[in-house]
């Protein structure tokens, strides 16, 4: 029933544009097979760092069916949805499963701020809408919507809702999510810089944003940490952490697209209302990211760890 793990780096990934704010296809294969050579485990499409809010359902289509061409299924593909209305929401899964999407991340009901009982609902109606594996998005912080321990209870009887995305910047949610309901969701943390902190907790995986910039640093403190080797993780997670606070700021599509472009694998051109950052605003995010490059860590054969028996695992 559910060919995705949820676990592992799943990189938000940037959607970069062209001056004219047309899709940059040549840039986004950069970014996309930098993912894939630091080692992430699956990629998501069309979030918020993918600028969902401007782009049409064609260009998500569009992206979709070339990611899948470009992947070439050596990781899964999530078609992010962000709909106003269940019945939008509903086309939007079915058009991701009939082009190929492997999983579904889905958010609350936008703009409206539905109730606990329309959001259980909504989601219900969006799952029975397709066989694909799906992460919920729980973010009240940016969406005012929170999904809470009573609505998952609600969810748990649903057998393609597998996992959440952890945003609510509580890191004891972790442990309220594992101590109820054991190893029925997969755990994503949703936030950069408590990424360490979520992983170490019992969290599987990251759903991140600062990879867009800096992919293998983020595997690796992923692979380090599930392989216990929380020193180096450390080293490089107290490196990383400036860099990484740029993903909790309103402008931070801007910000992680002027990372990318400083190293290499992004522009910075983003699509209106959103405009390119300027003056001082710019010069700031520049002098994070120079500084971390200055002082980038070197880093040990994460890819050929093998992950321990996790805190997690053990108790359940």
């Amino acid at each position: 029933m559910n060919p995705i793990s949820w676990k592992g780096v799943y990189p938000a990934v940037l959607t970069p544009f062209l001056q004219n704010e047309a899709i940059d296809y040549d840039t986004f294969k950069i970014n996309i097979e930098a993912q894939l050579e630091a080692g992430v485990d699956g990629i998501i499409l069309s979030g918020s760092l993918g600028e969902a809010s401007t782009l049409t359902a064609q260009d998500k289509i569009d992206l979709l069916v070339y990611t899948k061409e470009l992947v070439q299924g050596r990781v899964p593909v999530v078609m992010n949805i962000a709909e106003q209305a269940t019945a939008a929401a509903v086309q939007a899964a079915k058009d991701a499963e009939a082009n190929g999407a492997d999983g579904l991340m889905l958010l609350p009901p936008m703009r409206y701020k539905a109730d606990d009982a329309e959001t259980v609902q909504f989601f219900k109606d969006v799952a029975a809408a397709t066989s694909l594996s799906i992460m919920l998005y729980n973010n009240p912080v940016d969406y005012k919507i929170a999904v809470t321990l009573d609505m998952f209870e609600e969810l748990a009887s649903v057998p393609n809702i597998n996992a959440v995305k952890e945003s609510s910047r509580d890191i004891s949610n972790i442990t309220r999510m594992i101590n109820r309901f054991g190893d029925r969701f997969s755990i994503m943390c949703g936030v950069d810089p408590l990424a360490m902190e979520s992983l170490v907790m019992g969290a599987d995986g990251w759903v991140a944003g600062l990879v867009d910039a800096f992919p293998r640093e983020t595997v690796a403190i992923y692979r380090l940490v599930k392989a216990e080797r929380y020193a180096e993780a450390l080293k490089i997670y107290r490196w990383f952490l400036p860099v990484l606070e740029l993903d909790i700021h309103p402008k931070l599509v801007q910000y992680i697209k002027l990372a990318g472009k400083l190293t290499g694998i992004s522009t910075e051109y983003v699509r209106r209302p959103r405009l390119e950052l300027t003056g001082a605003e710019r010069a700031s995010v520049i002098a994070i990211v120079e500084e971390a490059l200055a002082n980038r860590p070197v880093l040990p054969d994460y890819l050929h760890l093998e992950e321990t028996e996790t805190w997690q695992t053990a108790v359940i």
